[in-house]
């Protein structure tokens, strides 16, 4: 489904991506865990377009997209949840999730995914008409996501989505994204809390300033003595 090639990506004169590839298949959740600084959140803003690589591509659905303008991601099928929420601050619940939705023309279905996310996150319906920058951290997290499930996705890039919040709400964000994975939609997750989200994971990519120095299953990955050490805690 998503096929990144050679890419290098600059800040400046900071070289921060080096000639990276991996792959996404679809169904899957794939991983990538480094720690900060790494280049993780660069990668993903690489692929929905908010950073242009100085070389490589990206391919999705066997689409080269490295030319196509940011808003037209959209179209073809991708959504990005930000690291930091990212919500409409001054805009209620409800309202930012119909912008997630504002590329569709199906109003019946549009309807009909609105009600979907308000039974997957009842706290949302419950506060459709409050203002999005009232929110606590963790609804503002469910509002991103579910601002991204708006526009049917095919693929939902995750930027660090328990960053900052609880550790119950961190294991109801975790559970979300399995539900969402297992209704159909693929999804390549930014994670600091690494063991989360290799447990959740089906694949994993290993970073390290910039390129990937290990990939494998979670399984091989939660087994390995190196990464064990530097990114889990043992």
């Amino acid at each position: 489904m998503l096929r990144v090639e050679d890419i290098n990506v600059f800040y400046g004169k900071i070289h921060a991506i080096k000639d990276l590839s991996f792959d996404v298949k679809q169904g899957e959740i794939v991983t990538l865990i480094g720690a900060n600084g790494a280049g993780k959140t660069t990668i993903l803003k690489t692929i929905s377009k908010i950073l242009t690589p100085v070389s490589g591509l990206v391919k999705f659905n066997n689409e080269n997209i490295s030319k196509i303008p940011a808003h037209q991601i959209i179209d073809m099928g991708m959504a990005h949840v930000p690291e930091g929420r990212r919500v409409f601050s001054k805009m209620t619940v409800l309202e930012n999730l119909q912008m997630g939705a504002y590329i569709r023309k199906d109003e019946r279905e549009i309807r009909e995914d609105l009600e979907m996310v308000f039974t997957r996150f009842p706290r949302l319906k419950e506060r459709s008409k409050q203002v999005s920058g009232t929110l606590s951290g963790g609804e503002q997290q469910m509002l991103a996501i579910g601002r991204a499930i708006m526009s049917r996705p095919k693929l939902i890039l995750m930027d660090e989505p328990s960053m900052g919040l609880a550790p119950i709400l961190v294991d109801e964000i975790f559970d979300i994204i399995t539900s969402i994975n297992k209704a159909g939609t693929t999804i390549l997750l930014v994670e600091q809390n690494a063991n989360r989200a290799l447990q959740i994971a089906h694949r994993g990519y290993v970073l390290e300033t910039g390129k990937i120095i290990m990939q494998g299953t979670t399984k091989e990955l939660l087994n390995d003595e190196k990464v064990k050490k530097a990114y889990l805690g043992g």
